[in-house]
């Protein structure tokens, strides 16, 4: 009903994502990713030097892609999509062994 649900979803997405991983122990950076073009990625992750880029749609319609720039400069990174059908999913830290839990 609201005109900013999907910044709304973005915003909690972030906090719950930072959330868990400083409940985990774990030590994460975060971060944010923009071209000079606007390309962006809502969330940024850097997990012992592993990268993942997180886009929040609040409609589950939506099917965007990885930047291209992102993907060039970054060929290794991860990238998901997040609605909110997903969430929990992409909610729980992936590829954390139970050593680091």
């Amino acid at each position: 009903m609201r005109n900013d649900a999907g910044e709304l979803f973005e915003n909690w997405f972030v906090v719950e994502r930072i959330k868990r991983a400083g409940n985990g122990g774990l030590l994460t950076g975060f971060y944010f990713w923009r071209t000079y073009d606007q390309h962006e990625i809502d969330l940024v992750e850097d997990l012992d030097g592993n990268l993942t880029g997180f886009e929040c749609k609040w409609s589950p319609k939506a099917k965007p892609k990885a930047p291209i720039d992102w993907s060039r400069s970054y060929p290794g990174a991860d990238f998901k999509i997040v609605t909110r059908e997903n969430w929990m999913d992409r909610l729980v830290l992936q590829n954390v062994g139970p050593e680091r839990r």
